[in-house]
C-alpha cells in the first residue's frame, strides 16, 4: 500500500471482503456548495449508497495524507473550511502531501486515489471537459487525461453543461474512453438530460455496466470508462432558462478575468445566483441518482 494512503476501517474491511465500494469526490464539499449544505449533501450521499448495497469512500486529502473515507468530523471540515481548501489536482498531490496541508479531490484526484485503494467505481455529479474557447485558451479539464490512464468506472451526470460538450467527447474519442449512456443514447448535459450528441454505446442495466467493465479490465485496458446517467426529468432544468444562465455566467468571468482552476467554481456559483438557487437542487439530486446507480453497479461487479 502506498506509505502516504489512508483506508477508513469500514473501506478497508469491505474490500478485504471483496463487498461493494463506491468513491466520492470531495471538490463538491468544499467547492461546489455552500455551508452547510455541502456537508448535509456529502452525508446524505454517503447514506444513499449504503441503501443502495455498498460502503461509501469520500476521498480527499487531510494534514498531507491520501485519505479513502473520511470520518463525519473530517466531512464538516471541510465543509466548514470551504474554499479555503485546495482544490487538488494531479499536480497538486506532491505539494500537498509534502507540506502537511489539506486537499479537496476533483474527478482527476479521485479517481488516482480511489485506485490507489483498489476502488473500482466512483460516483461524481459532472466531470470537467474542454471549456468554451478552448482553442485558443487550451483549457482543458485534466479529467479527461485521467480517464484515459486511470482504470476507474466514473458515474456521472455527462460533463457540465458550461463546456464544449462536443469538444470533450471528440477527445474522450481521441484517448479510447469508452462514454456510456445509461438508459439514453445522448449525451446528459448535466443539469438536463439532453445535449443534441450521441453517446458511444446505451447500456439498460447495472448488471450489463458491471459486464462491460469486467471485460475492459479482463482486456487488459489501462483507463477508465465514463457512465453517464441523466437527470431524472422531475429535477431537470429547463434548457433554455440554464443555457441563458451559463451564457451570463461565461460572460462575467471573461470580464473579472476568471481562468484556470477558478473557472468551473465560478461558473457553477453564478449559475445558482442567476436561477436563484434552482440549479443546486438540480445539482444535488444528480448526483444522489449517480450515487444509487454507481452502488448498484458496484453490487453487480463484486459479484
Amino acid at each position: 500500500m502506498n506509505k502516504y494512503l489512508d483506508i477508513a476501517p469500514e473501506v478497508q474491511a469491505a474490500l478485504e471482503a471483496g463487498k461493494p465500494v463506491v468513491a466520492l469526490e470531495s471538490t463538491i464539499i468544499s467547492h461546489g456548495m455552500p455551508y452547510p449544505k455541502n456537508v448535509e449533501t456529502a452525508l446524505l450521499v454517503e447514506e444513499t449508497i449504503r441503501q443502495n448495497g455498498a460502503v461509501p469512500a469520500t476521498i480527499a486529502v487531510i494534514g498531507g495524507r491520501l485519505k479513502a473515507g473520511l470520518s463525519k468530523e473530517e466531512i464538516e471540515h471541510l465543509g466548514k473550511a470551504g474554499r479555503s481548501v485546495a482544490k487538488a489536482s494531479r499536480r497538486d498531490l506532491p505539494a500537498l502531501v509534502a507540506r502537511g496541508v489539506d486537499g479537496a479531490t476533483t474527478v482527476t484526484t479521485t479517481m488516482i486515489i480511489a485506485h490507489m485503494a483498489g476502488i473500482r467505481i466512483f460516483a461524481t455529479g459532472g466531470i470537467g471537459g474542454v471549456h468554451r474557447g478552448a482553442e485558443t485558451t487550451m483549457d482543458i479539464s485534466a479529467d479527461l487525461e485521467e480517464l484515459a490512464q486511470t482504470p476507474v468506472m466514473v458515474v456521472c451526470a455527462g460533463a457540465k453543461s458550461i463546456l464544449d460538450l462536443g469538444l470533450t467527447l471528440e477527445y474522450l474519442e481521441t484517448k479510447g474512453v469508452p462514454v456510456i449512456g445509461y438508459g439514453t443514447e445522448e449525451l446528459p448535459a448535466f443539469y438536463t438530460p439532453h445535449s443534441g450528441f450521441g453517446v458511444d454505446y446505451r447500456v439498460d442495466s447495472p448488471e450489463e455496466l458491471a459486464a462491460m467493465f469486467r471485460a475492459q479490465r479482463e482486456l487488459g485496458y489501462k483507463g477508465g470508462m465514463l457512465v453517464t446517467n441523466p437527470i431524472p426529468e422531475q429535477y431537470a432544468m429547463d434548457k433554455a432558462v440554464i443555457d441563458a444562465a451559463i451564457e451570463q455566467a461565461l460572460k462575467e468571468s471573461v470580464e473579472q478575468g476568471i481562468k484556470g482552476k477558478e473557472t468551473t467554481p465560478f461558473l457553477l456559483a453564478k449559475v445558482v445566483e442567476l436561477t436563484g438557487g434552482e440549479s443546486l437542487e438540480s445539482n444535488i439530486q444528480l448526483v444522489l441518482n449517480n450515487a444509487r446507480l454507481a452502488a448498484r453497479t458496484a453490487a453487480e461487479l463484486a459479484k
